[in-house]
């Protein structure tokens, strides 16, 4: 990837430019760390739901069984233990990609698995706002100013607390600029996963015709997970494109990279951030 500055419409266009680049990569690695929480979350509507669905028709309060809680519990928790992989797993990916490195399943297991408990830490920080804060500005505030930080723990090879410091440091004075990026990635991320929700919901009409409502919903909740997982690579890449334009805009990363094709011009050489 050859740094430079971006404005606000070349940093989108290289997100999408980059994602259509390595498409099958990045919607590959995110749509397999999807497909255990897909399964486990299909497995609490067919069991909680399903359960509540059997019961309906029957005018007895509705009882789910201590086995069904147990198993949905223990669900939660995977879940919440695959944080990591889930939010990680493209991160990585992107950010050892625009770095020339090559980039498998396996490589990127490992990337995640070493730096696994600042991910986790990092996420459960983002609920513990939620939780303490209740305001929506104050969360949204100090989460754009901690937007860096997976790219920072992924190029730079520092601790949780460093990579929140250095991604508060890179990210403040240019909080709005920031800011205005993530808003408009998730808007073309909401338009999308509108659509192909909308296309989920009529395919679950004419599907449920041949299966039972509780089986059909089973399958497209788990189905959903799986297509979000090919949309989620969009605001993935667009964070280490926001990560690296910081760098260049406060440290001229772009001039380091520069005079480290001069130095060494040789193709298939690492590249150091």
């Amino acid at each position: 990837m050859r740094m430079r500055p971006l404005e606000i419409g070349d940093l989108l266009d290289e997100t999408f430019r980059m994602y259509r680049r390595h498409f099958f990569l990045f919607a590959g690695i995110s749509a397999i760390v999807s497909i255990p929480v897909a399964a486990l979350w299909g497995y609490i509507y067919f069991a909680v739901f399903g359960s509540i669905a059997a019961q309906a028709g029957t005018g007895q309060p509705f009882d789910i069984s201590t086995t069904t809680l147990v198993g949905a519990l223990v669900v939660v928790v995977i879940g919440l233990l695959l944080v990591p992989y889930n939010y990680g797993a493209v991160v990585y990916a992107v950010c050892e990609s625009a770095q020339g490195r090559p980039v498998t399943p396996a490589g990127v297991l490992r990337g995640v698995t070493r730096k696994y408990f600042q991910i986790f830490g990092y996420a459960m920080a983002i609920v513990f706002m939620v939780l303490l804060f209740c305001l929506l500005p104050l969360w949204i505030w100090i989460w754009v100013l901690w937007v860096a930080v997976l790219p920072v723990v992924f190029i730079e090879n520092v601790g949780l607390i460093e990579a929140m410091s250095r991604s508060w440091q890179l990210v403040e004075g240019r909080w709005w600029r920031t800011f205005l990026i993530l808003l408009l990635v998730f808007i073309l991320v909401y338009v999308v996963q509108t659509a192909l929700g909308a296309f989920i919901a009529g395919a679950q009409l004419l599907v449920e015709v041949i299966l039972s409502s509780v089986a059909t919903t089973w399958i497209f909740a788990a189905a959903s997970i799986l297509i979000a997982s090919l949309v989620n690579p969009i605001l993935q890449i667009a964070i280490v494109l926001i990560y690296f334009d910081l760098r260049v805009r406060r440290e001229a990363l772009d001039l380091f990279q520069l005079a480290q094709r001069v130095e060494s011009p040789q193709p298939g050489g690492a590249s150091a951030f």
